[in-house]
């Protein structure tokens, strides 16, 4: 991991990790909720129990955040894993009713808790790109 990746892996990884573990006792209505929400963008996601999906989110969640601080993990890898998560979440603000502005990509107040979520999936592209082309102008 280069040093320049530390900052934005150990905020990115720190946030991430702690929305995981926040998630490890969702249950009932709240785990419905989430379910909900996204078996609205990614409607395969419906053949999952509620209760067993947000405890797959919980861990997947952990598990990002967790390679996003751990410094033997490669920042292409970790990077790869993050821009996933927020292309998902990007997914969700933009298949979700209510999200945004008729006709428009701009939030609606309701939409910017998602839409700000574009932020990650950036970071994680940024450090696939420059983890790839490092390594190549080493060379």
């Amino acid at each position: 991991m280069r040093v320049s990746h530390l900052p934005l892996r150990l905020s990115i990884g720190a946030f991430v990790l702690n929305s995981g573990m926040g998630k490890r006792s969702l249950e009932g209505e709240a785990a419905q909720g989430v379910h909900a929400m996204a078996v609205g963008a990614v409607p395969q996601l419906g053949r999952l129990d509620p209760d067993r999906f947000a405890r797959v989110l919980s861990r997947a969640e952990i598990a990002l955040g967790a390679a996003l601080l751990a410094p033997f993990v490669p920042s292409a890898l970790a990077g790869l894993g993050l821009a996933a998560f927020g292309a998902g979440l990007v997914q969700l603000y933009l298949r979700t009713p209510g999200m945004r502005e008729p006709g428009s990509v701009r939030p609606t107040q309701e939409g910017i808790g998602l839409a700000k979520d574009v932020w990650l999936l950036g970071a994680g592209l940024t450090l696939v790109l420059d983890d790839l082309t490092h390594g190549r102008r080493r060379r």
